[in-house]
């Protein structure tokens, strides 16, 4: 496989016509926007038969950051459409090897842990409270994405309380108490 004829693949299962193959070979930024576009469509499709393939595909990008971008893009996706995280589990226990064909370890390591960031934030949403020693484990970005999303009011408060940042504990404090103020 070329990465002309990997790029050419990925647009035509997605259904993009609109990006000019050759230009996105020659042009990391112009692949790294036709990448986006893709795991744009394949994270709205119900059907995840082709995600790994994809996430091979793209992995074989001569440039790790632009397909390590591209990959945790559709971590994003997927998770935010997921039913819980036993579906999220399955489906990630499927990519992850894949990300194996990443030369950069540090990069590898990113979507291990966002993978591990959206399974701790998809058990809260199932109902789980978090321990303050659970809650040190994910990474700043999910601390601060639960302070200002969650609708626990036990989150907010462990977020309030235990946040690892001075940003992340106020919006926790600030939610917490607007939330409060709406019940009443």
């Amino acid at each position: 496989m070329t990465l002309r004829s990997d790029v050419a693949d990925l647009l035509a299962g997605a259904g993009i016509v609109d990006v000019d193959v050759d230009d996105a070979v020659a042009d990391e930024h112009v692949r790294s926007s036709a990448y986006q576009r893709v795991v744009s469509v394949t994270a709205s499709s119900p059907s995840r038969d082709r995600d790994r393939a994809i996430v091979a595909t793209i992995l074989r990008d001569p440039i790790d950051i632009v397909s390590k971008t591209a990959v945790v893009a559709l971590v994003d996706g997927i998770a935010r459409r997921v039913t819980g995280p036993a579906e999220f589990r399955q489906w990630s226990a499927q990519l992850l090897p894949e990300t194996d064909q990443l030369t950069t370890e540090a990069y590898r390591e990113f979507i291990r842990r966002r993978v591990d960031d959206w399974l701790f934030h998809l058990s809260i949403k199932d109902g789980q409270v978090p321990t303050p020693a659970e809650l040190a484990e994910v990474t700043d970005w999910m601390q601060r994405r639960l302070a200002e999303y969650s609708t626990s009011p036990a989150v907010l408060a462990l977020l309030a309380e235990s946040g690892r940042t001075r940003k992340t504990r106020n919006i926790a404090k600030d939610r917490a108490r607007n939330r409060e103020l709406r019940t009443d």
